[in-house]
């Protein structure tokens, strides 16, 4: 897992550690590390051009410190001194090691020459849009050819949220110290931070706010030599319409290839004859009550359902039941209007986009989209339910623990019925005993591989919803 940590948990525990050492002891680990990985991105630091952009607060000092050692390895290194104020002790360093300070009239010229450029601009402290000369300094770096550098994250980028307001830094690296923040994790932030290097400098650190999982911190259920297709999970899908037949026979795919043991599926008779044609290994019911289904032990319900009054009894009906349920699309919008079908005590995942999640926390899809992390815990505490907020980062919430954060998504999932073969996944992983939050997890990361394998990336080629439930097998085997 990595681990994110607030800004207000990093600050305590700089103070604490900096109470512990002589004064700048601290600053000069961060600038040591800062200064290995830059000089491993240059290959031969000598005679190469660096270019510092120095804003007034402590990143300042970490990069006029880290542009001192690399100047004493021989680079030409010019500082960029665009705030108010400059860390005095870093420049002195800098200027000792051989380095300089440019003028502003030098910035154009410098930035075209310049091989790398360290941005320190703002810190983890910095709030809202960049201010001139900063905003301007972000965009200069634009379409130049230099690698570009993030000390501890990109300026422009909301250490704690991800939110971007107008220009921000575009980084190739980004160099970051003590712990991960949740900024670097979830767009947009993360897609402005390129590489993510994490430099240990000493912080005793408190549970994260925000972690995100790898393959190695996956456990989906695994058949044993004691398995049944029984013992391996059965999942029930309620799934769609004559209008939305599609979303039955990816939710049924998703869930066969997620491993359930045995997958029930029930609808109208024309949609059941369409996934008995596709999946002949599912148990297919012409639908009248959820007794007529039989026995399962999880629900998944909603895709391609509709959102009339027969599918609001469907919906009602599983979450009368005391099964771990999953509930997506037609389902979220029933549930935007029936919000007491969720006073329940057994497990419940909502797997909504930004517009299902406005409709049903009664705001505005923009400001689900600005504020992602605000309001996907906001859900799972008012909805109490494991929320699974799909997007360019998918955010997974339940009250009381750490958000994760899906390391795996593509663009490439963007199309129709994705999500339905989602939901099916997760299900399977519900029906198989997993825990409700880390069935979403292992969903949102495997779904994540199979539409990169699908594609064939780096460079691949468009994908279709079908095309990720073929793909599930060999997802599952970059978890060995």
């Amino acid at each position: 897992m990595r681990r994110a940590h607030s800004v207000g948990k990093v600050r305590a525990a700089e103070r604490a550690l900096m109470a512990l050492l002589p004064e700048g002891v601290l600053m000069r680990r961060a600038a040591a590390g800062l200064a290995t990985v830059c000089a491993g991105l240059l290959g031969r630091v000598y005679g190469s051009e660096v270019a510092l952009l120095v804003g007034s607060g402590d990143n300042g000092g970490d990069v006029l410190y880290a542009g001192a050692r690399l100047a004493r390895r021989g680079a030409r290194v010019t500082a960029v001194l665009a705030g108010s104020k400059v860390h005095t002790d870093g420049l002195a360093a800098l200027l000792a090691a051989g380095g300089r300070s440019g003028g502003e009239a030098e910035i154009p010229a410098l930035l075209d020459r310049a091989e790398l450029v360290i941005d320190g601009l703002t810190g983890i402290g910095g709030r809202g849009a960049l201010r001139e000369p900063y905003a301007g300094l972000a965009l200069a770096l634009r379409d130049r050819a230099a690698t570009v550098v993030a000390c501890d994250l990109p300026s422009g980028v909301d250490a704690d949220t991800g939110e971007v307001e107008g220009a921000a830094v575009r980084a190739d690296v980004t160099v970051t110290f003590g712990t991960y923040k949740p900024g670097l994790l979830i767009d947009p932030g993360a897609s402005y931070c390129g590489v993510v290097e994490l430099v240990d400098i000493g912080l005793d650190l408190p549970a994260p706010d925000v972690v995100a999982a790898s393959a190695r911190d996956l456990r989906p259920p695994q058949a044993t030599a004691e398995s049944d297709k029984y013992r391996r999970g059965v999942i029930g899908v309620l799934a769609g319409s004559e209008e939305y037949p599609g979303a039955a026979v990816l939710s049924t795919g998703g869930a066969i290839h997620g491993g359930a043991g045995m997958v029930r599926f029930a609808a109208a008779q024309g949609v059941v004859d369409l996934v008995r044609q596709r999946w002949p290994e599912a148990i297919t019911t012409v639908l009248g009550s959820l007794t007529g289904v039989g026995r399962v032990q999880a629900w998944v319900a909603g895709p391609g359902l509709g959102t009339g009054a027969p599918a609001e009894e469907l919906i009602e009906a599983v979450l009368r039941t005391d099964l771990p349920v999953l509930i997506d699309a037609d389902g979220l919008t029933v549930l935007a209007r029936r919000r007491d079908l969720l006073d329940r005590a057994a497990p419940t995942v909502l797997t909504p986009h930004a517009g299902e999640l406005a409709r049903l926390l009664g705001t505005g899809r923009a400001q689900i989209e600005a504020r992602r992390l605000e309001h996907v815990r906001r859900a799972a505490a008012e909805l109490g339910a494991i929320v699974l907020l799909k997007g360019s980062t998918t955010l997974i919430a339940e009250q009381g623990v750490p958000v994760r954060v899906n390391p795996t998504g593509t663009p490439r999932l963007a199309t129709a019925g994705s999500g339905d073969v989602l939901s099916g996944l997760i299900g399977a992983f519900l029906a198989g005993g997993l825990p409700a939050i880390d069935a979403a997890t292992a969903g949102a990361y495997l779904h994540g591989v199979a539409g990169h394998l699908a594609a064939g990336d780096p460079g691949g080629a468009p994908i279709s919803s079908s095309d990720l439930v073929t793909a599930l097998p060999a997802a599952f085997r970059t978890l060995a």
